[in-house]
């Protein structure tokens, strides 16, 4: 009891208390904090002289129980009326360097555990492409997980939520059924925005602000465009993850209105569309002005929209890594453009640093957090990530203020969603995943990023809109009976895959479906010449493109239409009037065929709503599509982009012809 006596009343006589009552007493005022200890201080010296009487010590009492167990339960960072600033210094100030490192630890699912979770203090989660809680889990099963990993972090000492990453690049394209939109270079041709959000939890999603110079990069796809202008445009995809920003609004800080809205992430900051010869995570060779004036202008917009997050480029500036990038990331960007959100490496981003991969860890850590990477997608061997920025913090090589900036922008992003009042996932959005609304608005999206290229052969009337009424019909090509191939990469797996991969609409389905029912639907993947001369078709639509890809698996230095797509093109077309719809995430080399053809669609990579591409082949809806890139003769020409002196393509960006349609 370290000599100390406390007293009780008992029938108006003041007397000691029992020895385990004044213990707990007593060590309930040791235990709390100095900020209660200095509420209670000024009690005690203006009490101490009248403790000799029964009411001034029931007064007291009275006292230290409200001060104690009335005020002292307040907590700053927990009041959701506090101004965001106020609730970060407030957290920021309670937490430990392991606290502090843990939420500057993004981790994969796959190595995740509750028991990780609370051990480590981790702040974020994500799940790369493919990276599900079961194969074709439901909306349930994924709220079940996130529930469960959400938990283990508020039971901490603090309780400071995560916030889980997606890649979500074209739809929650790794969830089964959920509604695949076409890929951004698709939307870019539509030159409208498109937005659905129904996420089951709070989470950070993407959008690409990358501007892809060159066709034979793997994640062109993933562009709106080779021109800044309409990447510009797209922006506005921010509000409509995130909403619509205030009038007042200051640019590069976060903003997220609401439990029913998601963070944005701007990727790839920057320049990653412009490396050389298109490889993947190589060197952009560009002056200062070109980088400003090409690959910065979709950044500035993002700032204003309020976006969250900025995910770093694996590529290079003329030699020097991005993720080591301290003028761009940590002057020009939180700098000059006040960004304060938090910025985030890409996966292993900050093991690229050094070459081969990983071959100087310790100092891939210091070098990504100096430069300003304020979240590491570790995303598995965090344990040494951890072990080893926190050797750096108390040997001094990363300054404590350095972390501090980090925290207190991952806290910011935190705060500003409502992730501390609406943790959990919300189970009555479950029902809109795949809904029928969501999957109507990817079907418009299909049909108006559609660019006809080619409607008829010299002196023959167009072929485009075509009859849905006719004796019998040719269906043919790799890409007609594939709901993967449609999709694309980013789908289900990271890489893609071929066949039913999830819930949707085939293009041959699609077409089954407009035809007049008296109309004979006669489908062969890969018909030989006798088949098609013989058959008596009234046309033919011949669906062939490219196979999924992602990343550097996509990178092509010859952009061919993989067989046999250009065989079955040439014996289908030679032998009935034909439109070839071309699947594909980026212009390929078409010329050599291009003469064959009656009608050629560039129909992208269109998603899960094949009814879509029918919507327009059937004159529904007419063409409205415009290129979002330039189509090159030949790959000789590349990289070739609008305004460049040795302009010469086989289509324009912006070219797109254009039909009327019935108009509903």
């Amino acid at each position: 009891m370290g000599g100390e006596l406390a007293w009780r009343v008992r029938s108006g006589v003041l007397e000691p208390l029992e020895d385990r009552f004044a213990e707990v007493l007593i060590c309930s005022l040791q235990c709390y904090d100095a900020q209660v200890r200095r509420r209670l201080a000024p009690l005690l010296r203006r009490h101490r002289m009248a403790l000799l009487t029964a009411p001034a010590v029931a007064a007291l009492l009275l006292l230290f129980w409200s001060a104690a167990y009335g005020d002292a339960q307040y907590v700053l960072y927990k009041d959701a009326s506090q101004p965001v600033e106020a609730r970060v210094k407030d957290l920021l100030g309670r937490m430990t360097l392991a606290e502090k490192i843990g939420q500057m630890t993004q981790i994969e699912r796959k190595v995740a555990s509750p028991e990780v979770l609370s051990d480590y203090f981790i702040g974020s989660l994500l799940s790369g492409g493919g990276s599900v809680p079961r194969p074709q889990a439901t909306a349930a099963d994924w709220m079940s997980m996130i529930t469960d990993y959400q938990k283990a972090c508020l039971s901490t000492r603090l309780g400071i939520p995560m916030i889980y990453g997606i890649d979500a690049v074209h739809g929650h394209n790794n969830v089964y059924g959920a509604t695949i939109f076409p890929h951004n270079v698709a939307l870019g041709a539509t030159r409208q925005v498109y937005i659905l959000v129904s996420s089951l939890h709070r989470q950070l999603v993407l959008f690409a602000a990358w501007v892809c110079r060159d066709p034979r990069w793997g994640r062109c796809y993933e562009s709106y465009s080779e021109d800044h202008r309409i990447v510009q445009a797209m922006t506005e995809l921010i509000p409509g993850l995130q909403g619509d920003v205030p009038a007042n609004f200051t640019s590069g800080m976060p903003y997220v209105a609401g439990k029913n809205k998601v963070a944005a992430c701007a990727k790839h900051f920057v320049g990653d569309g412009g490396t050389q010869n298109g490889i993947n995570e190589n060197n952009t060779i560009i002056d200062k002005q070109g980088l400003m004036s090409i690959h910065m202008p979709a950044y500035f917009d993002s700032l204003r929209k309020g976006v969250s997050t900025v995910m770093i480029s694996y590529s290079s500036w003329n030699g020097v890594k991005m993720h080591a990038n301290h003028n761009l990331i940590t002057n020009f960007l939180k700098g000059r453009l006040n960004f304060k959100g938090f910025t985030i490496s890409d996966w292993e981003g900050i093991d690229r640093i050094t070459s081969p991969a990983g071959s100087n860890y310790s100092y891939s850590v210091q070098a990504g957090v100096l430069a300003g990477i304020d979240m590491i997608m570790v995303p598995n061997n965090y344990q040494s990530f951890i072990s080893i920025l926190t050797g750096h913090v108390n040997s001094g090589i990363v300054p404590m203020s350095r972390i501090d900036d980090a925290v207190t922008r991952i806290l910011r992003v935190k705060f500003t969603m409502g992730l501390f009042e609406n943790p959990m996932p919300d189970a009555t959005l479950a029902d809109q995943l795949g809904k029928q609304e969501h999957r109507d608005l990817a079907r418009e999206a299909v049909r108006k990023s559609l660019v006809l290229l080619k409607n008829g052969k010299p002196g023959d009337a167009p072929l485009l809109p075509l009859p849905k009424k006719a004796a019998k019909i040719l269906v043919a090509g790799s890409h007609a009976d594939n709901l993967g191939y449609q999709c694309g990469g980013w789908t289900i797996e990271w890489q893609g895959d071929t066949g039913r991969i999830t819930i949707g609409t085939t293009i041959l389905d699609a077409v089954k479906a407009a035809l007049d029912p008296s109309t004979t639907v006669v489908f062969a993947e890969n018909p030989d010449a006798d088949f098609v001369k013989n058959g008596g078709f009234s046309y033919a639509i011949v669906a062939v493109g490219e196979h999924p890809y992602t990343e550097t698996q996509g990178d092509s230095l010859n952009l061919t239409i993989p067989d046999p797509g250009p065989s079955t093109i040439q014996t289908v077309c030679g032998a009935v009037k034909c439109a070839t719809v071309l699947i594909s995430g980026r212009p390929v080399v078409i010329q050599p065929f291009l003469g064959a053809m009656d009608a050629l669609v560039a129909a992208w990579l269109p998603g899960t709503e094949g009814q879509g591409v029918t919507d327009v082949l059937f004159g529904d809806y007419g063409f409205t599509g415009k290129l979002p890139r330039t189509w090159f003769k030949s790959v000789d020409q590349l990289p070739m982009n609008y305004g460049d002196a040795h302009y010469d393509p086989l289509f324009p960006l912006g070219y797109g012809l254009t039909t009327k349609g019935k108009g509903y």
